[in-house]
């Protein structure tokens, strides 16, 4: 059914909240597994993360701002690090990057997998290493690809025929040898709770393996003298919460690689699985621990070698939102509160914050579901069915389709929505010409600003309409 061009939401003026969400018996209380680990809510009723009262970081950096928790965001990185190990863990870089965060990485022990030349140009800004990037992508352009094979990048992930003969080009340009993957399009597409194992070959990324053409991606790339084959990969799908996608997928890259034993007799050393693992947004969700995902992937991997007869390749594997989604929340300040009669004879309290579909679109572009708490103070009155939105000029600027507010909320307050670290920053717009908020990382309560504030005076920066210099000097720039 096509949605409503105005936004997922429209028209839903009727809707009593999904079946999942429960009214609270406490409407101050946080859910442990929406919020990062050093969030909580001090005496005075304030949220509080790593020993800094939100309503100083509001003061200090303003709102709306994403709010991270470092130590949070290492040990996230360390827990897959560990439980993967002797895998690869490649960090997904378009899930949130900073030259700070490309650094926390690298002292953590992962690698990095960028997408796109601004993702590599922030990765080699931050002194990481060509040897502990994979470069990802559909349609990198000549540039990017040159870029990436000056600064020693280890792997290329080749995605089309078109790619095969362009990057073989680039590297016999420069002399080299250049280490290339295949990505393979197995015909497993999982999300969130389900996953669906027949065809899904319909969409941009990957050589289908079911149409013959990984078999002729890897023809392509033995015939080319300065490409060097090293492994298989596949991307399954996003907020994955079981292995069972995975199952069927590593079956299918696991007799490929056997079949590619048999017809070209090469013995290809590695297998990427990919990412996709799922976070908590809502109660709802139900994410599996980084050493859960490991173990249960492993025995899948070894079983499957054991019964083709084939060693087990290296693997790697590259979380993204499930190390930086719940690192983070959004704070927003209230600016106004609306009552709105429902059928039925319920209401709903439509609370506008000073933010909105510019810092998180993932509600209006994926219905995605998310939540919310009252954070500048705690409250006495009842829970009231809520919606919270953004200030655009969009009926679908929602943040927050469905939760439990206090009754009392009013403007002034502090709304803190949690599991927004990842792709909320990376997908934020300039809509309505409203500026990208500040990413402010706190750790032992100290905080620091890794991506600053924009003003208007950026937005006006690239407007060729002003006189030159018409837009004035930044401050701080």
């Amino acid at each position: 059914m096509r949605a409503h061009e105005a936004g997922a939401l429209h028209g839903q003026a009727g809707d009593h909240g999904p079946a999942w969400l429960q009214r609270p018996e406490d409407v101050n209380a946080l859910v442990p597994v929406l919020w990062a680990d050093n969030v909580s809510r001090a005496e005075d009723g304030a949220l509080r993360v790593a020993g800094a009262d939100v309503r100083a970081l509001a003061q200090e950096f303003g709102t709306p701002a994403y709010i991270l928790d470092e130590e949070d965001f290492r040990n996230r990185a360390r827990a897959f690090r560990d439980a993967f190990a002797p895998a690869t863990v490649y960090y997904a870089a378009k899930a949130f990057f900073s030259v700070t965060v490309a650094r926390w990485l690298l002292e953590e022990g992962l690698n990095v997998d960028v997408s796109t030349g601004g993702e590599l140009a922030v990765a080699l800004a931050a002194g990481v290493p060509g040897d502990r990037l994979v470069f990802h992508g559909n349609n990198r352009s000549v540039g990017e690809l040159g870029r990436a094979m000056d600064a020693g990048i280890a792997r290329i992930v080749v995605d089309s025929y078109d790619e095969i003969e362009r990057v073989a080009r680039v590297a016999a340009e420069r002399g080299i040898r250049q280490r290339v993957i295949v990505r393979v399009t197995v015909g497993v597409e999982a999300h969130t709770h389900e996953f669906i194992a027949t065809a899904h070959e319909d969409q941009k990324f990957g050589l289908s393996l079911a149409s013959g053409a990984a078999h002729e991606a890897v023809r392509r790339i033995l015939a080319a003298p300065s490409l060097e084959l090293v492994g298989l990969h596949s991307h399954i799908g996003s907020q994955i919460f079981d292995t069972a996608g995975f199952e069927i997928a590593a079956r299918r890259m696991l007799g490929l690689l056997h079949s590619l034993r048999q017809e070209h007799g090469i013995e290809l050393p590695e297998v990427d699985l990919g990412g996709g693992f799922g976070i908590a947004y809502t109660t709802q969700d139900d994410p599996q621990p980084p050493a859960v995902l490991a173990k249960s992937m492993r025995a899948i991997v070894e079983r499957e070698c054991a019964a083709l007869g084939m060693d087990v390749p290296h693997l790697s594997i590259e979380p993204g939102r499930a190390i930086a989604g719940p690192t983070t929340f959004t704070l927003y300040e209230v600016g106004t509160v609306k009552d709105v009669a429902l059928d039925g004879g319920r209401r709903r309290a439509y609370v506008a914050v000073d933010g909105g579909m510019s810092d998180n679109i993932r509600t209006a572009l994926y219905d995605a579901s998310y939540s919310a708490t009252l954070a500048s103070r705690s409250s006495d009155a009842g829970p009231v069915l809520s919606r919270v939105v953004g200030k655009h000029c969009e009926s679908g600027d929602v943040v927050v389709k469905d939760e439990y507010l206090p009754a009392d909320v009013r403007p002034g307050d502090l709304i803190a929505v949690p599991g927004t670290g990842a792709y909320c920053r990376s997908m934020a717009s300039n809509y309505n010409h409203v500026p990208r908020p500040p990413v402010v990382a706190v750790r032992d309560g100290a905080a620091r600003v890794l991506i600053r504030r924009e003003t208007e005076q950026d937005l006006l920066r690239f407007d060729t309409g002003l006189p030159s210099g018409g837009a004035g000097t930044e401050e701080g720039a």
